[in-house]
């Protein structure tokens, strides 16, 4: 029995140290190296102060601001310790119901609006973190944002596009737009 304990206690440990200290430190220190400010969270600042990530979406609720993606986290919005999806399968009435509840929050909060309402303004995401927006989602909240701040619909167009990026090296992904980056050059305007 000796025998077989000392080697498989002994291999335990070994593998422990290698998969739980050294492969992290090494991956951390790699990262840290190559790409600094991802590793860092991507923490966005502003007068020295951290006021969010571009990794993770925030509730935005004000007329004057674009809207994130609806975030299937709770207790609260976009919290990161419960990150994860509703679950809600097509067919659920749950979701269905939420859906339609969103649908109508939209049309309330501009109710002239005759654009389609994009899937994803009532839709959560997989993570329910979502920081983007699809750039049709964004359009649709062109009229609401610039009329809330006094500012004509084509200057804030302006800034959408100038804040929507295309697909990663034109391949991967969708073209998409930062909530948080586009809010914040909103408040830098007025």
């Amino acid at each position: 029995m000796k025998t077989l304990v000392r080697p498989a206690l002994s291999l335990f440990l070994a593998l422990s140290v290698v998969t739980g200290v050294i492969y992290p430190l090494a991956v951390s220190g790699v990262a840290q190296a190559i790409f600094p400010r991802q590793a860092a969270g991507s923490v966005i600042e502003r007068g020295g102060r951290v006021i969010g990530s571009a990794l993770i979406g925030q509730s935005f609720d004000g007329p004057r601001y674009f809207w994130s993606r609806p975030s299937a986290t709770s207790p609260q919005p976009y919290n990161g310790l419960a990150s994860g999806g509703s679950n809600l399968g097509p067919e659920n009435p749950a979701l269905i119901d939420a859906v339609k509840a969103r649908v109508a929050a939209l049309r309330r909060a501009d109710p002239g609006n005759p654009l389609p309402i994009p899937v994803d303004l009532v839709t959560a995401s997989a993570s329910g973190l979502d920081p983007d927006i699809s750039p049709a989602a964004a359009r649709y909240q062109v009229a609401r944002v610039a009329r809330a701040r006094g500012l004509a619909a084509e200057a804030v167009q302006a800034l959408v596009d100038a804040h929507t990026v295309g697909r990663q090296w034109g391949v991967f992904g969708e073209p998409r737009v930062n909530v948080l980056d586009l809010n914040l050059a909103l408040d830098a305007l007025r």
